[in-house]
């Protein structure tokens, strides 16, 4: 076994997976493999309400005649998730959709491309992973500059500076303060909200 094939069933080993499928010969060919792969197994039938808490993978069933009510929102799991579907039909894509499926194996389940289709889905979870944190990091850095933006409007307009001068500004009180220049500047755009809110006050 070569140092790369070697790693990959290292990082699999003591993976926590739920099997969310019935028992009997069809999910012991998937356990029994996930087993080999050095897994820590457990199934569950039928699908319970919630996602698993305690699982990094699971793999799931997707019933045609069930529909997709009883599945789980994308954002309610952490997973791996695979789908486990009998065949293909609009209710099963959609249920593969709705719960954000990582990867699918179709049924008969065989021993052969299970080992391939949990390291895709785990590479793809991975990615998307890290394709959220960087959004959430665009979105913090685009409130900070509108808060940045208005602060500077604020101080330039009531004290008659230029928005260079009254960046600058900005930017040397937060040094003295020791925060940051977003929080200043939304401490700027507060308290111009409550000032504002005062007048003009009815007599």
């Amino acid at each position: 076994m070569n140092i790369g094939i070697k790693r990959l069933f290292e990082d699999l080993r003591g993976t926590r997976v739920i099997v969310i499928h019935p028992e009997g010969a069809e999910c012991s060919v998937l356990v029994n493999q996930l087993k080999r792969f050095g897994c820590r197994v457990s199934t569950v039938w039928p699908c319970p309400p919630e996602p698993p808490r305690d699982s990094e993978v699971i793999f799931v069933l997707i019933p045609a005649e069930a529909g997709t009510t009883h599945f789980w929102s994308v954002v309610d799991c952490d997973a791996v998730i695979v789908a486990l579907v009998e065949y293909e039909n609009p209710t099963i894509l959609k249920g593969i959709i709705d719960i954000n499926a990582q990867a699918v194996i179709n049924k008969p389940f065989r021993p052969t491309g299970i080992l391939s289709t949990l390291i895709l889905a785990r590479a793809n979870k991975g990615y998307q992973d890290r394709l959220l944190v960087k959004i959430k990091k665009l979105e913090e850095n685009l409130r900070s500059r509108r808060e940045i933006e208005r602060a500077v409007k604020i101080l330039a307009e009531r004290h008659g500076l230029t928005d260079i001068q009254a960046y600058e500004q900005i930017r040397r009180q937060a040094t003295h303060k020791r925060i940051s220049i977003s929080e200043l500047c939304a401490v700027i755009n507060s308290a111009s909200s409550v000032l504002d809110g005062l007048w003009p006050i009815d007599s």
